[in-house]
């Protein structure tokens, strides 16, 4: 493990390496605790490269046996190979050489799940960002492109399956006892790309035929007996095929494509080309052990990866500042896919409920950055919501600016232009810029700076002139480095809206670029006149999401309504009900902190019992605006000073007043999607079970009886409503006979299938109230709770950590202390889980004093650890001094 406080890279030092890679030879010698790896390089000196300049290659933790140039070995004195770099000298000035590498490495005993590891009898690697450089010294960097030729031998028995990248050469037997394969990758890409899986697997197999006509072999590789659990990740990947086909022109370019699904995995998935490394909770999936959620993540998730063939490997990024490229262009590919696949709507309320609640905080916080950055410490720890999921939005709005026709231009102008090239956001920008003969040099400000937009907005209606104005104003926020900002291209979609709940339109706007329902907010301050507007309208803006901004608009309550449901947008429908919630659920938390009795506004109750029963809206949304904003969101909107318990006891007062003058219409709904027929995953019948849950939920609460919650867990057919059902058993009636039979009754059911584990233990991480903390202690004692498991790590104290706003912030600070005593304990065997979950604790300046000075108290116990990795150290330092 690096412990050093790590080398700041910034983006302004890039320059190409020396050398050229022309190819890449491997051989692999499996072994559990001696694998040896041999690695013939072919490289050339860049031209006007200097003669005398070394070939250095990267390292990390790394033993060398042997090191030949040209097939001789070389003396000594003209290299240095330590465990973290190998430097060749005197090297030649033009001629192709070939370097071949030794290397000795333990598989068994990398618990950093980084490079080649061994996990349940299967070898796996992951390579991304900078694990490749674990396997085999190597210039482990995303521009350094070549074609692969991998050999692997092994054990026959242990190891029937031998899996690499690209197509399929041959195998044979290799000796008495052993096997070889070998697998050859024609498309050039960078070492992070690189897969190796080898072990004994169940397969589930299909054939897809592109649009050419080439015939696909399909194949997921799953533990033996798990293989019907596949199924739906394979009809999500042929779906995947080809959506990409008809929407993006992309067309498949392998003769073999392939998931594996792995049960010890630091991420979600990794798109290795032709090779995919799944977590298996993103491949697994049947009715009783997977819930609707885990089937729209899977579906979403293979898309996802398979979408990377395009958008990160044939075309990947010249350096890891440019990771939004890939990324936030492949999330705003599988959010596209994924609502046409669903509901449109739902799926984008989905989409920035996410997004507020994990990187508009981000944003906001300590560890705030560009969608580009321009300096890193520690690579891993900018796989970021910012990078990701920003990066999206970016991507949605250069999409509205441009429109459809426009965009898809520039789409397939950058595939043209840059397929096989590891590209800049600049070449990305440009290819839209060439496309469509818009400017976006404003836009792009966009990638370079950080903090989510404020827009301050306010309209006034001139009867006799029949004009509306509408006054907006941009401000972003200070962050870490970026003191100043200068003014964004904002598009805001927008609609008047009439009386009669009809759209108004304007003889004419004036003040600004306006096309179609976009208004281009590209100054700091803006006033639109609108003409020929015959009576008040509602001023419905940034429908649909249409930038990732916070809105600051006085609207009345009854604008709001008329919005709520009126707007032909859903999502602003949904929007305006959360305007409402809001200052309810505020005032709440304010009221239950200073001793009061919390009232909650009818106006605002009626609004929303009245989209929960109108059955022209479809389940999934109302649903959806049944779900009221969570405590950390609440806790976002009051700014500061929080009080965790305060909040979560107005919360919870709202949602009492809500149940009450609702209980019939919940009865209502609970009864008539009861009885909906046999399970399907669709977004139909999960909107309908999602409805259904939500109706029980506010049944129990009104009744304050845990009757309702016990029957329902008693009859279900599927892990949704199963799962619901003893979610709220357990949140609202933690030490009841009935939760206690029921959490026991769950996990002798399920005692032998992890990722359904995994629930139980996040339910009951999530268990509201100071006493969690004991709860998650005798937790981590069970036999169930296995330490180097990341997904069980996750489950349980992630959770607790993310997720429990009343747990982890118990005023004593007890929770901080255990949470320091967990990350020191991960970091050693795995820095990138470690540093992943210490980001919990980025938004701890906005506690009450007496919380913050305990968590920054438990932050600076993690700072004084010497042994700190460099993932840790790098978040840590973020977080207290950011």
């Amino acid at each position: 493990m690096r412990t050093d406080t790590g080398r700041i890279v910034h983006l302004a030092d890039y320059r190409p390496t020396d050398f050229v890679l022309e190819r890449v030879d491997l051989t692999f010698e499996l072994d559990p605790t001696e694998t040896k790896v041999e690695a013939r390089l072919i490289f050339h000196r860049r031209e006007g490269v200097d003669a005398n300049a070394p070939l250095v290659l990267d390292g990390d933790d790394l033993t060398m046996t042997s090191l030949l140039f040209d097939q001789i070995e070389l003396d000594p004195a003209r290299y240095t190979a330590t465990p973290e770099s190998l430097v060749i000298r005197d090297m030649p000035e033009s001629t192709p050489f070939e370097i071949t590498v030794v290397t000795m490495i333990n598989p068994e005993a990398n618990t950093q799940l980084m490079g080649l590891y061994r996990s349940n009898g299967i070898y796996c690697t992951q390579c991304e960002a900078e694990g490749f450089r674990r396997i085999t010294y190597f210039p482990d960097r995303p521009d350094v492109l070549a074609v692969y030729t991998i050999n692997i031998i092994a054990d026959k028995a242990a190891n029937p399956l031998l899996l690499s990248n690209g197509n399929f050469l041959g195998g044979a037997g290799f000796g008495p006892d052993k096997h070889f394969a070998a697998w050859f990758d024609p498309h050039p890409k960078p070492s992070y790309l690189f897969a190796l899986v080898a072990g004994d697997l169940g397969i589930v197999e299909d054939t897809f035929t592109t649009m050419s006509g080439r015939d696909v072999a399909l194949k997921i590789y799953v533990e033996h007996g798990k293989e019907p659990r596949a199924a739906y990740a394979m009809d999500a990947l042929k779906r995947s095929m080809k959506w990409d086909e008809d929407v993006f022109g992309r067309e498949y370019d392998l003769d073999i494509f392939m998931i594996v699904a792995v049960s010890d995995f630091n991420m979600g998935a990794m798109e290795n080309k032709g090779l995919n490394v799944f977590n298996d909770k993103y491949v697994l999936a049947d009715p009783e052990t997977a819930t609707d959620q885990d089937y729209a993540n899977i579906e979403a998730i293979i898309a996802h990866e398979y979408f990377h063939n395009w958008t990160g490997n044939r075309i990947t990024c010249r350096d890891w500042f440019q990771l939004c490229l890939k990324e936030g262009l492949t999330v705003y590919r599988d959010h596209e896919f994924s609502a046409d696949m669903r509901s449109r709507s739902v799926k984008r309320i989905a989409e920035v409920r996410h997004l507020r609640s994990e990187q508009f905080p981000e944003d906001a916080g300590p560890l705030a950055h560009p969608v580009r950055p321009t300096k890193y410490r520690e690579i891993n720890n900018f796989y970021t919501t910012t990078v990701y999921e920003k990066g999206s939005e970016v991507t949605r709005m250069i999409a509205t600016i441009l429109g459809r026709d426009d965009f898809k231009k520039g789409m397939d102008l950058y595939f043209e232009r840059h397929d096989g090239e590891a590209a800049t956001v600049e070449d990305f920008v440009k290819c839209f810029e060439d496309a469509s003969g818009r400017d976006l040099t404003q836009f792009s400000l966009w990638y370079h700076q950080a903090g989510t937009p404020q827009i301050t907005v306010s309209s006034a209606y001139d009867a006799g002139a029949k004009t509306l104005t509408l006054s907006l104003e941009q401000m972003i926020p200070a962050t870490p480095g970026q003191t100043t900002k200068e003014p964004m291209h904002i598009p805001l979609r927008f609609a008047l809206i009439s009386e009669n709940g009809s759209e108004a339109s304007a003889s004419a706007i004036s003040g600004g670029d306006v096309t179609g329902d976009v208004l281009h907010l590209t100054q700091r301050a803006q006033t639109f006149t609108f003409s020929g507007i015959g009576s008040r309208p509602v001023v419905s803006l940034n429908r649909g999401f249409s930038a990732p901004v916070t809105l600051h608009f006085a609207q009345s309550a009854e604008d709001l309504g008329h919005i709520a449901r009126h707007d032909s947008d859903l999502f602003a429908r949904w929007q305006a009900i959360t305007d409402l919630a809001l200052p309810a659920l505020t005032d709440a938390a304010k009221t239950a902190r200073d001793g009061g009795q919390v009232k909650t506004s009818a106006a605002f109750v009626d609004v929303l019992l009245a989209v929960a029963a109108d059955e022209a809206l479809e389940p999934a949304f109302r649903a959806q605006a049944l779900t009221l904003p969570s405590e950390a969101d609440i806790a976002r909107e009051l700014g500061g000073n929080n009080d965790p318990d305060a909040i979560h006891t107005g919360r919870q007062a709202v949602l009492t007043a809500i149940a009450t003058a609702g209980a019939d219409v919940f009865r209502t709904l609970h009864a008539t999607h009861s009885a909906s027929g046999p399970f399907s995953p669709d977004a139909a019948g999960a909107g309908k079970r999602a409805l259904k849950n939500l109706a029980l939920s506010f049944l129990t609460i009104a009744e304050n009886a845990p009757s309702l919650a016990a029957d329902a867990f008693a009859k279900a057919d599927n892990m949704t409503d199963l799962s619901q059902a003893l979610t709220i058993l357990a949140h609202r009636f933690p030490d009841a006979a009935e939760t206690k039979q029921a959490l026991a009754t769950f996990e002798t059911r399920f005692a032998a299938n992890a990722l359904v584990l995994d629930k139980w233990f996040t339910i009951q991480a999530t268990i509201p109230g100071a006493a969690s903390l004991d709860r998650v202690k005798a937790l981590m004692g069970s036999p169930h709770f296995i330490a180097t498991n990341p997904n069980r790590v996750r489950s349980l104290v992630g959770t607790f950590a993310f997720a429990n706003t009343t747990g982890f912030n118990r005023a004593d600070g007890a929770a901080y202390h255990f949470f320091a005593e967990q990350i020191l304990a991960i970091d050693p065997r795995n820095p990138q889980l470690a540093a992943r979950l210490l980001t919990a604790m980025r938004s701890w300046r906005l506690l009450e004093p007496g919380r913050a000075d305990r968590a920054r108290a438990a932050l600076s116990t993690i700072e004084a650890s010497p042994t700190l990795s460099t993932d840790v150290r790098d978040i840590v330092d973020r977080i207290l001094k950011g």
